[in-house]
């Protein structure tokens, strides 16, 4: 199945896995999470212990106003999630084009005075 693998610091990456939930759990070194923040029918699938496990900040997820609410840590990998199935399945080629633009800049995460600050990351 055909993934899209965001990690830190990093531009996102097109990938083939065998879809078995051990090639899930080593793209993102662990047990997986999936959720849904998109209105598509797409997973983003991280670490479920990411944070607890102090895996670097990754990508922010941002609300209908651009408002960061939660930040991924660690490797994640977005694959589809039909409404109709319990599986998940590979993106299209128009989501893998979506969610490339949609992560494509990498981010600094900075506590300032109590908030959160996020920078783009400049990299080649």
């Amino acid at each position: 199945m055909q993934i899209l693998i965001v990690e830190p610091e990093c531009r996102p990456e097109v990938k083939e896995i065998d879809g078995t939930l051990k090639s899930m759990q080593k793209v993102v070194g662990g047990y997986i999470e999936a959720i849904y923040p998109f209105d598509d029918a797409v997973a983003l699938v991280a670490n479920e212990e990411g944070k607890l496990d102090g895996l670097p900040a990754n990508r922010g997820l941002r609300d209908e106003d651009g408002q960061i609410y939660d930040i991924v840590c660690g490797t994640f990998f977005l694959c589809g999630a039909p409404a109709d199935s319990d599986h998940f399945t590979g993106l299209t080629a128009e989501q893998i084009e979506k969610y490339q633009k949609h992560f494509y800049t990498p981010e600094l995460f900075l506590g300032m005075d109590g908030h959160i600050v996020c920078l783009p990351l400049d990299v080649n």
